[in-house]
C-alpha cells in the first residue's frame, strides 16, 4: 500500500470552510489511491477554545501548581477534540475514517512530560485500520510511556508525529499544511517580495526552521531527514503544490537556477553578554557557561577567545544572566534588545565572496553588525532589533532572493 501521512495545523482547523478545505485535500489523496493517515493540531490558536494556549491558560491563571504528567493531560485534549471531529466530518462525507491517540497509533514516548522523545513506533493499530481501508486520524503532539501515561512532545509536536509516523509506516512522502504557501525565502510579513521555494534541502530547511522560520519544526525535519522521506510544506487554503524539502531532487531541481543563498531568517528578542576575564583567570568561559548551565539559561551565538566570550541569550533571560555572573565576580556587558539574522544556503560552502556581499548590503544600510559567526549553509549576523526590518530587505535585495 502507498501510504501518505498528512499534517494539519490549527489554523487549517480552525472554521468550518478550513476544515471542509481539509477534506477536500483528504479526498483528492485518496482518488489518488494512497492510504491516509492524517495528523491533526489542536483547533486555531491562542484565544480560540480548544488552542493549546487556551487550554493552559485555564490553570496558570492559579499559580504553577498542577504537575507536568497533569499538565500533559490537559494539553492533549485539543488534538483529541480535533480527532474526533474531523472523524465525525469525514464520517458524514462518506469517507470512513477512525481517530485514534498518539498512545493508540503506537507512539511511545520516555516520561519526560511537556517534552517527551519518541522511543519507538508500534504500527499494528494503524496498519490494520489503513488494510481495513480507513482514512486513520491521529492526534499530534502527543504519545504514551510504556507505563500507559500520556505525554506530549513540546513545541512543534505535530510535526514530530507526522514524520516520525511517516518514518515508521515507509510513507512515500509527509505533507504538511499549514496557512502560508509553501516555504518562503523571508518573513513575508517583512519582506514584501518574498517568494515561495519550489524545491528545498533538508539541511536548508531545517536551518531556517532553528533559526526563526515557524512553517516546522526543526525536530520534524531532521526525523524526515534520517528516513529519507520527502516532505512537502503547501498550504491547505491553496491547491498550489508548495515546497518540496528532499535531497533527491531528480527533474524538479531542472528547474530551479544553482544557488548560493536559499533565504534569509531572523530571530528577534535576544540579548547580546560579553564577559572579560580577569587578571590571572585562564578559565572564563569554563566559569561563564557552567554558571549558564546550572541556572537552566540556553545559550546562542557563541563567541569564545582567550580573553573572554561573546554570547547571546533570550531578553527574558537577560536579568538572571547578567545577575548569575555578577554573584561569580564578574562584570558583563549586556546589549539588549537584538536580532539574530541567518542567511541560508547550501551552496554557500566554499564560495568566496558571501560574507564581503553581506557586510556590504548592512553596510550601504548603515547597520552596525554586532556578532558575526558561519557553518557549511550559514551566515549569522548580530544587528540591533531597531535594524531587523531593513537588514532582511537589504540581504534580500543583495542575494536577488526575490527573482
Amino acid at each position: 500500500m502507498r501510504i501518505l501521512v498528512q499534517k494539519f495545523g490549527g489554523t487549517s482547523l480552525s472554521s468550518n470552510e478550513a476544515r471542509e478545505l481539509v477534506i477536500g485535500h483528504i479526498q483528492r489523496e485518496r482518488q489518488r489511491q494512497y492510504g491516509l493517515v492524517v495528523v491533526v493540531s489542536a483547533m486555531g490558536r491562542k484565544g480560540d477554545p480548544y488552542a493549546t494556549d487556551t487550554l493552559l491558560s485555564l490553570i496558570r491563571r492559579h499559580g504553577d501548581s498542577l504537575p507536568p504528567k497533569e499538565q500533559d493531560m490537559l494539553q492533549a485534549c485539543g488534538e483529541i477534540i480535533s480527532a474526533a471531529l474531523m472523524c465525525s466530518l469525514l464520517r458524514a462525507a462518506n469517507i470512513p475514517a477512525i481517530a485514534l491517540t498518539g498512545g493508540g497509533a503506537g507512539i511511545i514516548t520516555d516520561s519526560q512530560f511537556g517534552r517527551a522523545r519518541i522511543l519507538e513506533i508500534r504500527t499494528e493499530a494503524v496498519h490494520k485500520a489503513l488494510k481495513d481501508g480507513n482514512v486513520v486520524i491521529v492526534t499530534g503532539f502527543q504519545g504514551v510511556t510504556e507505563a500507559g501515561e500520556m505525554t506530549t512532545l513540546g513545541r512543534g509536536g505535530s510535526d514530530t508525529s507526522a514524520t516520525a509516523l511517516g518514518a515508521a509506516l515507509h510513507a512515500e512522502r509527509v505533507d504538511i499544511y499549514t496557512d502560508v504557501n509553501g516555504i518562503l525565502t523571508a518573513d513575508p510579513r517583512i519582506v514584501k517580495d518574498a517568494r515561495p521555494l519550489p524545491v528545498i534541502s533538508y539541511a536548508e530547511i531545517g536551518n531556517m526552521a532553528r533559526q526563526g522560520a515557524k512553517v516546522i519544526h526543526p525536530r520534524a525535519v531532521e526525523i524526515a531527514q534520517q528516513a529519507r522521506i520527502p516532505l512537502r510544506v503547501r498550504s491547505t487554503f491553496s491547491e498550489d503544490e508548495g515546497t518540496l524539502v528532499t535531497d533527491t531532487f531528480d527533474a524538479a531541481r531542472a528547474a530551479v537556477r544553482d544557488r548560493h543563498v536559499t533565504g534569509v531568517a531572523h530571530v528577534s528578542g535576544v540579548t547580546q553578554i560579553t564577559v572579560q576575564a580577569q587578571d590571572g583567570h585562564t578559565d572564563v568561559q569554563l566559569q561563564v557557561f557552567q554558571a549558564m548551565a546550572r541556572h537552566q539559561i540556553s545559550v546562542d551565538f557563541i563567541n569564545v577567545n582567550p580573553g573572554g566570550a561573546v554570547y547571546t541569550v533570550f531578553d527574558h533571560d537577560a536579568d538572571k544572566a547578567v545577575s548569575v555572573l555578577q554573584e561569580i565576580g564578574y562584570s558583563p556587558k549586556a546589549v539588549s534588545s537584538c536580532a539574530k539574522i541567518s542567511v541560508i544556503g547550501g551552496g554557500m560552502n566554499g564560495v568566496p565572496g558571501i560574507m564581503a556581499r553581506i557586510v556590504e548590503a548592512l553596510t550601504e544600510q548603515g547597520i552596525p553588525i554586532l556578532q558575526s559567526a558561519d557553518s557549511n549553509t550559514t551566515i549569522w549576523v548580530l544587528v540591533s532589533e531597531s535594524y531587523m526590518a531593513s537588514a532582511l530587505q537589504a540581504l534580500h535585495a543583495k542575494f536577488s532572493l526575490h527573482e
